[in-house]
């Protein structure tokens, strides 16, 4: 193949991604970065503690004043107070008990089989969309997207006639892409709400944040981010591909990855219709007025119903049921030790994310405790109402700072840890709620996944393309994924306008504005 890939042209977007690319490897390790935002607020705490400001503490209505976090006394209560700290950091039991069911799930094979099974049984007209919502929907299974629907999507185009990088960048599309774009509840949700909880706290300590308070926002961004995909691979990527971009002759797809053996088939359906049986039971549960999941008043929406109190441990059993039941059909789990050995492997996979927690929740706390977090608020909100900016400015700008940001550090829950504490209270000083901003924070998080090469696994999709045309590169890959990326950032930012413009809930027990009318 002539060298016409983006990979040999030394042009704008390849000198802009290069830029990117060294200066995010220059910045510390997200574990490191909170290490060092600790040691900066405990710092700031000293230097503005003898600071008298005429701001108002909205939590008070007194002169707010930073608490000075290095006296000795301070210091003292912040060693004695480490392991509690910690261990009471919100996401962390969040993350970890929602893990040990997905992980059960994922380890005995039941996402494997159930995404092998939706692509093997598409037609080629709709293949385009189908590979998109898999991607979609394998959030739910962690990084099964990645190590599985991305390189299906080429074995399948390619086995359709199509061009593989074609099914290749739809599957990235979604899975990357569409990250926040998903028509079934995952352990993101949860994970996120246990940042911006907090965060909201920083202002107001009554506030509540439901884990699932952008579900319906998210799960209509799926048909969005679906017909949009669809749109630009078929229109766009596939015509360029075809032109420019011929298969190597000795290219072989790999069909392996899509066999399924009979006996994982049957263990999918018996899998699936136990959890289809499971959620038949919890909602002829919830129907009863009487119902031990509603409130003292009868809801089943409010924070002090039961079952919003339940979300995080139904989604692991939502995803340990059928995988436990997949696993014993399948022959995967021949004694309850396998089981064990599944939710243990899925915590070894959460090592690195433990530790980032670790210093995470140090940071959040001497954020909190330090009071530099509320004069940051009322500060960034008054200048905010100085600029007299629309709602909907703000929002958009929320948006397209984060997907800025996102191309530095790819870590969606480093990235929200650090920004939750400063986005939420400052735009609840302006009336905008943190549910509306986490929806923000969301939509350009995702839309600017698939262009930065610091993703984790960028450079292995670079290695799936290569599997069918050897000279792509990181340049290729990021000109292949630019036309999905601004159709992402710009469609999606849109339809959360016209979102809230219409009035539709975000999710469970959300609003749009704060306080909530």
């Amino acid at each position: 193949m002539e060298p016409n890939s983006a990979a040999s042209r030394p042009g704008l977007v390849n000198r802009l991604l290069g830029s990117i690319e060294r200066i995010g490897n220059k910045l510390p390790d997200p574990a490191m970065l909170f290490l060092l935002s600790l040691f900066i607020v405990w710092g700031l705490s000293a230097l503005l503690a003898p600071v008298e400001f005429a701001d108002i503490d909205p939590r008070s209505g007194e002169p707010i004043r930073v608490i000075n976090l290095l006296t000795g006394t301070a210091l003292a209560s912040f060693l004695s107070n480490m392991v509690t700290i910690f261990t009471s950091f919100a996401p962390l039991g969040v993350v970890l008990v929602a893990m040990l069911g997905v992980g059960v799930a994922d380890e005995a094979g039941y996402f494997n089989t159930s995404i092998k099974l939706l692509l093997g049984k598409t037609s080629t007209a709709l293949l385009t969309p189908v590979v998109i919502l898999v991607g979609l929907i394998s959030h739910s299974a962690v990084d099964a997207g990645y190590v599985l629907v991305i390189p299906l999507g080429g074995i399948i185009f390619y086995a359709a006639g199509r061009h593989p990088l074609a099914g290749i960048a739809a599957a990235f599309a979604g899975v990357s892409g569409g990250f926040s774009a998903n028509p079934v509840p995952s352990a993101l949700d949860p994970l996120l709400q246990g940042f911006t909880q907090p965060a909201a706290q920083l202002i107001d300590p009554s506030v509540l944040v439901n884990p699932l308070n952008n579900y319906f926002f998210t799960s209509a961004s799926s048909i969005l981010i679906i017909l949009l995909g669809w749109f630009v691979t078929d229109r766009i990527i596939e015509p360029r591909l075809n032109a420019a971009t011929p298969v190597d002759s000795d290219a072989e797809e790999q069909p392996d990855m899509g066999y399924i053996d009979p006996r994982e088939k049957k263990a999918f359906w018996w899998g699936t219709i136990v959890l289809v049986l499971g959620l038949v039971v919890l909602t002829l549960t919830l129907l009863p007025a009487d119902s031990p999941f509603r409130d003292a008043n009868g809801s089943l929406n409010s924070f002090s119903a039961p079952i919003m109190q339940s979300i995080v441990p139904l989604i692991f059993l939502l995803f340990l049921i059928p995988g436990v039941v997949y696993g014993i059909v399948a022959g995967v789990f021949k004694k309850s030790k396998d089981m064990v050995d599944a939710m243990t492997k899925a915590m070894q996979g959460m090592g690195y994310y433990i530790v980032m927690a670790f210093f995470c929740a140090l940071f959040v706390h001497a954020f909190g405790a330090s009071n530099i977090g509320a004069l940051l608020a009322v500060k960034g909100a008054a200048a905010l109402q100085a600029l007299s900016l629309p709602g909907g400015v703000t929002v958009v700008g929320i948006i397209f700072l984060t997907a800025f940001v996102n191309l530095f550090v790819g870590s969606a829950s480093a990235k929200w840890a650090l920004l939750a504490p400063i986005f939420v209270p400052v735009l609840m000083q302006v009336g905008i709620s943190p549910d509306l901003t986490q929806a923000a924070y969301r939509v350009g998080d995702s839309s600017s996944n698939i262009i930065t090469p610091l993703m984790p696994y960028f450079p292995l999709v670079v290695v799936y393309c290569q599997r069918y045309v050897k000279s792509t590169g990181i340049g290729t890959l990021t000109s292949l994924m630019i036309p999905y990326s601004v159709a992402f950032l710009v469609a999606w930012s849109a339809f959360l306008l016209l979102y809230w413009m219409v009035g539709i809930p975000l999710g469970l027990s959300a609003s749009y504005a704060y306080p909530a009318p």
